[in-house]
């Protein structure tokens, strides 16, 4: 095979496999949930409900019922969490 031909062969193969990539990531992106009451402190995934911060990482609270972390969908009430800020046990 000529340098060529390996070149684009190399370039097809890296195009195909970010293709791929993107497509299981969207597929990931469909299986989560927003769960509360789980994110330790500086742990939380975005803006808790309260407002008082407004971005990943700014709890400064572990397991606040207002912060949450993304997980795989149909996991947050095993893991201790909730769905919705409201419905949230408080942790002792």
């Amino acid at each position: 095979m000529d340098q060529r031909a390996f070149v684009a062969a190399a370039i097809a193969s890296a195009f195909a496999l970010s293709l791929a990539s993107g497509a299981a990531s969207a597929a990931d992106e469909g299986a989560k949930e927003k769960c509360y009451g789980i994110a330790k402190a500086g742990q939380n995934d975005c803006a808790n409900k309260a407002g008082t911060h407004s971005c990943a990482g700014q709890t400064k609270a572990d397991f606040a019922p207002d912060d949450w972390k993304y997980v795989a969908a149909g996991t947050c009430e095993k893991m201790g969490g909730a769905t919705s800020p409201d419905k949230v046990k408080k942790k002792s």
